[in-house]
């Protein structure tokens, strides 16, 4: 089974691209709506427990949380400390369950791959890619998104022409949608043939 690590930065189209391959037959693991989850469940008492400030109706508040990060970024480093684990083990359920079932290829969908490490434990990687101004417009027009939360957001992230070089694949979504499904099937084409998966 061949694990491929999908990541790019904020706008440039990854959550568009992990559907285009659960679309043609490929189990996607999402680390973003593992973490949601997780926030109305098992880190509810561990985040609680650090930051009272952002617990409601029994259920960790992303829009207190967001507010509290912001004001005291150094607290990322508290909060990566509570949930990456968690992350971590419903991953690994994720791909013992794949193997299990005879997957040729699963995806690991993670915004922060390489700034955690995520790439480590991934046989290949896929960054999704688009012109500055093309992310800057797709970003800018997001509700509630601000030119200073757009600032914070991608100094967290290693930047865009870093995570191209450092990946094995890349998916350009400048030029639409069906440009950028021809890319993910060619993609999955080429990891999957002679991988016991039909082309």
């Amino acid at each position: 089974m061949i694990v491929l690590g999908l990541t790019g930065s904020i706008g440039t189209g990854k959550s568009t691209t992990a559907e285009m391959f659960r679309s043609l037959g490929v189990p996607v693991h999402d680390a973003d709506a593992t973490v949601h989850a997780l926030y109305r469940n098992e880190a509810v008492g561990p985040v609680g427990a650090a930051f009272p400030d952002v617990i409601e109706d029994g259920a960790v508040d992303r829009k207190a949380l967001a507010a509290h990060l912001a004001a005291r970024p150094e607290d990322f480093k508290r909060l990566e400390a509570i949930i990456h684990p968690l992350v971590r083990e419903k991953e690994n359920a994720f791909l013992e369950a794949q193997r299990a079932a005879g997957a040729p290829l699963v995806v690991l969908d993670i915004p922060l791959l390489f700034e955690t490490g995520g790439d480590r434990r991934v046989d290949k990687t896929v960054v999704v890619t688009c012109g500055p101004e093309t992310q800057r417009r797709r970003v800018l027009a997001r509700p509630g998104m601000t030119e200073e939360k757009f600032a914070m957001l991608l100094a967290r992230q290693v930047p865009d022409a870093e995570k191209r070089a450092r990946a094995d694949l890349v998916v350009n979504t400048d030029n639409g949608l069906e440009d950028a499904r021809e890319q993910v099937e060619l993609t999955v084409e080429s990891l999957t043939k002679g991988n016991g998966a039909d082309a």
